[in-house]
């Protein structure tokens, strides 16, 4: 049962996961912001091990969330080189608590109520308001690239979710876990360094002090939802962390510039009102 407590960090969550993506929309070279942050995700994952173990018994999640982390960053970059914060990072996000809600009553029997089915189908509807009613546009206008990217990047999204529920569970040491999964994302990092060579990392302080801090902050923010799914259903969980795509409406409009029109702040609020109802049912 999600308490008043869990709700509050997960809402926290959904604040630092806008944080970081508007922390790597907004860098230079994103494929170089992701690496850097990989890095810095990747050590901390390490050393959270070492203090709390190894995730032995969940071994095969670990491998496969990795593979699953090292798509989604993959994707996320290629989502933002072509598509604003605003007009992207919502289809992303909206496509997945769906995914998730259907995952986990499938390989984990956590079958939602009315309530709990209203609730997510408001926030998927919402995020989806959210997209369209970017600067007055029509969702349909965003094609080709940015289009395929952000639902791909929903469909990975749910995936590893769903993967790393379960294994969270079968760990039963979210801490062990987590350092699991973020130790993993060093792959990225060696495989852009392999790409780029010696220029891989010829970036000015600033933008790797940025995206060292966006490390920190995005195994913060998942490192919450892992606490969280580790009792307490999955749907639920997605739902209220989906509650980020406000955030990053507003972050988007303050930092980078982008649009806040009257639809996309009634979007916010249908938004709320589904996380509202799935924190009600639970």
């Amino acid at each position: 049962m999600l308490t008043p407590f869990a709700i509050a960090l997960v809402l926290s969550a959904a604040l630092l996961h806008a944080s970081w993506n508007a922390l790597l929309r907004g860098g230079a070279d994103r494929a170089q912001s992701m690496s850097i942050m990989c890095i810095i995700a990747g050590l901390t994952g390490f050393a959270m091990m070492a203090v709390a173990g190894l995730p032995v018994s969940a071994a095969n999640y670990v491998v496969v969330s990795g593979l699953l982390h090292l798509c989604y960053n993959t994707l996320l970059v290629r989502m933002y080189r072509s598509g604003d914060l605003g007009e992207t990072y919502p289809i992303a996000r909206g496509t997945s608590p769906a995914l998730i809600a259907l995952g986990g009553s499938v390989f984990a029997g956590e079958w939602m109520g009315p309530l709990g089915i209203v609730g997510v189908g408001l926030v998927c509807a919402g995020i989806f308001t959210l997209a369209a009613a970017r600067a007055g546009d029509s969702l349909f206008r965003l094609r080709g690239k940015s289009l395929t990217a952000a639902l791909a990047t929903g469909v990975s999204i749910a995936a590893y979710s769903v993967v790393d529920g379960l294994g969270v569970r079968a760990s039963g040491n979210w801490v062990a876990y987590t350092g699991g999964i973020f130790a993993l994302e060093l792959a990225m990092p060696l495989l852009y360094l392999a790409w780029q060579g010696r220029t891989a990392f010829a970036i000015s302080p600033a933008e790797a002090a940025k995206a060292a801090s966006g490390g920190l902050i995005s195994l913060a923010a998942y490192g919450v939802i892992i606490w969280a799914m580790q009792g307490n259903a999955m749907g639920a969980v997605s739902a209220l962390r989906e509650t980020s795509v406000v955030f990053a409406a507003l972050l988007g409009a303050i930092f980078l510039n982008e649009r806040l029109t009257g639809l996309r702040l009634a979007a916010c609020c249908v938004i709320a009102a589904g996380a509202a109802c799935v924190g009600w049912r639970v």
